[in-house]
């Protein structure tokens, strides 16, 4: 491992040329880079901020409709086995989640994760998503919301005339006025304060969640009064099959989305460490908890084949003599848009925040608010944004695009797992402004290895002694690590070799992970052609699965990043499962997603090639050894 590596170095940086920047990566936040960095957010959070949150943007309006689509064409009285499964392929994600956020406390989630464990080419990729998501998810959730309005207030046309949507004929649009207004204030409650946002989102939560606890003490009631008429049925419990359930799990997987957004704001969060993890898993489990008993209730009150795909709930009760219910239904679904809207439009601000941060979007959206501690420029732009498609636009069948985003970045959540724990970042950059105390360091060890070796210090040139140097002993207390590193030396070849078999494989079952679901996918491909891919991706995702296995794991995941939280379990079979499963749902989002998904990225890559490729805060960076970035930043501080 060489001591010294500099971006503008030749060799590496010369062979690659431009390239280079696609794998450069940043360090996790520590207390050294927070110095050099003024724009701090406010440390306002707990585990039930956090709870909130996760609940809030987890569950919407949408599994209000999805028990009876589900119900009727996949699943039939086996949906809470499907939203179970879903829940478990939900789980793997989150605790990858929860060990990545703990570890890298910072703003900006899976952009944040890419960024120090893939490279900037990938978290760009993944940050441009995310914004994709957030944008259009917050727009479609706002222009869902005076729909369900209008019901409390007595039909479709009850809104009053400002707030009603009207059709444009000369543009042959329909504006949403209602939609629009919301966005503004969701974005004005998140200006006022992280906290102060939270506590109306756990409000609006809370009755979402109260309304669903009645349907299940109601709706459990009359089923134990009727005899649970919808599980007597001569078809069984599985009407569609296994491979129904299945499809049924694919389907509600997309209603635990939302979980993502507690790791957001990890830089908010007291305790992250503690506090991350908990909220993460606490607020999977209630959702999970809730669908399986709203969907154990509604099947068993109505046959699935009778169920009203547009009302299944209240129409479930209305058969039972209970029309009032879906007063309470409503309201229900109102207030689960309205915590989702908030949790959609919480995330972005920090996304934005955190890639102008890094040089990648103008400084302006990194701004933090003195007083209130909060990116409030980033906040108002995403708002005057989704306000906007909210009121101009039907986005709803823009909405597959929202799925695209979470699964990538799901993805590359997991991947960063198995990086962390095989490949752990060795080098860190440093910026130009230590390169006195960079310098003072290199030549301290520069001058050790020439006694050691027997040279004499003059006869080496100021060239040579700032090239990399291998195996270096340091007899000073200040780097331990490298004395370590001497005492075993005979097995350094070994590691840079474990290292080498450890990138290769996790990239090979990635691309396993592809051919197989590509493959298992597009029934469309030549027979022979189709079980052969199948058969190669399979071999390369269990070859990888036993590779990784088999091999060591880094001994430097144990210092990586902030240390004493959450360690993902069973890995690398659980990063590798949750890689599959994503893998497999983003294939099968459709081509016409995909094909405005295609724009949106090439969008991205423009931006990034002409912006953010120059801009970045890694151009002039130095990369140094991990084991001794701390003396360095003690010698800077020791020369300032």
């Amino acid at each position: 491992m060489g001591f010294l590596v500099d971006s503008k170095q030749e060799g590496f940086g010369a062979s690659w040329g431009g390239l280079k920047s696609l794998v450069r990566r940043k360090q996790v936040d520590s207390a050294h880079s927070k110095r050099l960095n003024h724009h701090q957010l406010a440390k306002e959070l707990t585990v039930p901020h956090l709870i909130a949150i996760g609940v809030g943007s987890t569950i919407g309006a949408g599994v209000y409709i999805l028990v009876g689509t589900v119900a009727r064409e996949h699943s039939g009285p086996a949906l809470t086995i499907s939203f179970l499964i879903a829940g478990i392929a939900a789980a793997l994600s989150a605790f990858c989640y929860a060990e990545l956020a703990s570890r890298c406390p910072s703003a900006g989630s899976a952009y944040h994760y890419s960024y120090i464990c893939v490279g900037e080419g990938i978290a760009w990729l993944i940050g441009w998503a995310l914004i994709l998501e957030y944008t259009i998810g917050g727009a479609a959730v706002a222009r869902g919301i005076s729909p369900n309005l209008a019901l409390l207030f007595g039909g479709e046309n009850s809104l009053p005339f400002f707030l009603a949507r009207q059709h444009i004929p000369g543009l042959d649009i329909v504006v949403d006025p209602c939609a629009s207004v919301l966005v503004f204030v969701v974005t004005g409650l998140l200006c006022v304060g992280i906290k102060e946002s939270t506590l109306v989102q756990a409000i609006v939560t809370t009755a979402n969640v109260c309304a669903m606890i009645f349907v299940i003490v109601a709706g459990g009631y009359l089923g134990f009064k009727t005899g649970w008429t919808g599980y007597e049925l001569p078809t069984g419990y599985f009407p569609f099959g296994v491979d129904g359930m299945l499809a049924g799990s694919a389907t509600v997987f997309f209603a635990y989305i939302g979980f993502d957004s507690v790791a957001s704001t990890a830089e908010e969060v007291k305790n992250p460490q503690r506090d991350l993890p908990l909220g993460i898993a606490t607020a999977l489990s209630i959702c999970c908890g809730l669908y399986m008993l709203v969907s154990v209730v509604i099947v068993g009150l109505v046959p699935y084949y009778a169920m009203d795909p547009d009302t299944p709930i209240s129409s479930a009760f209305a058969s039972h003599g209970m029309q009032w219910a879906a007063y309470i239904i409503t309201i229900g679904a109102v207030t689960a848009l309205c915590s989702t809207l908030m949790g959609s439009i919480l995330p972005q601000p920090r996304i934005l925040m955190a890639m102008a941060r890094d040089g990648l979007l103008p400084s302006l959206f990194s701004d933090v608010n003195e007083s209130t501690q909060v990116p409030v420029k980033s906040t108002l732009a995403t708002g005057i944004v989704a306000a906007t498609l909210a009121f101009v636009m039907d986005v709803s069948q823009l909405a597959g695009m929202v799925s695209v985003g979470t699964l990538l970045a799901f993805t590359m959540v997991a991947i960063s797992v198995l990086i962390l724990r095989y490949v752990p970042p060795d080098e860190v950059p440093l910026p130009s402004s230590l390169q006195e105390s960079i310098d003072s360091v290199t030549l301290k060890y520069s001058k050790y290895t020439q006694v050691i070796s027997g040279e004499k210090p003059e006869m080496s040139s100021s060239r040579d002694s700032s090239q990399p140097l291998l195996g270096n002993k340091n007899v000073t207390i200040d780097c331990p690590v490298v004395e370590k590193q001497e005492a075993q030396v005979s097995c350094i070849p070994s590691e840079e070799n474990r290292r080498k078999i450890a990138g290769w494989t996790i990239m090979l079952t990635c691309i396993g992970a592809f051919i197989l679901t590509f493959a298992a996918s597009n029934l469309w491909l030549p027979s022979l052609l189709r079980f052969t891919l199948c058969g190669v991706g399979g071999i390369l995702l269990l070859s990888g699965l036993v590779v990784l296995t088999c091999i060591d794991q880094d001994d430097a995941r144990h210092n990586f990043g902030h240390t004493g939280g959450f360690i993902c379990p069973f890995v690398p079979l659980l990063p590798i499962a949750c890689i599959l499963i994503n893998v497999y749902l983003l294939i099968n989002l459709g081509a016409a997603t995909w094909a405005r998904v295609s724009i949106w990225l090439l969008i991205g890559v423009l931006v990034y090639v002409f912006y953010g490729r120059s801009h970045s805060s890694l151009v002039d960076a130095v990369y140094v050894p991990t084991v001794c970035a701390d003396e360095i930043y003690r010698s800077g501080e020791v020369l300032a």
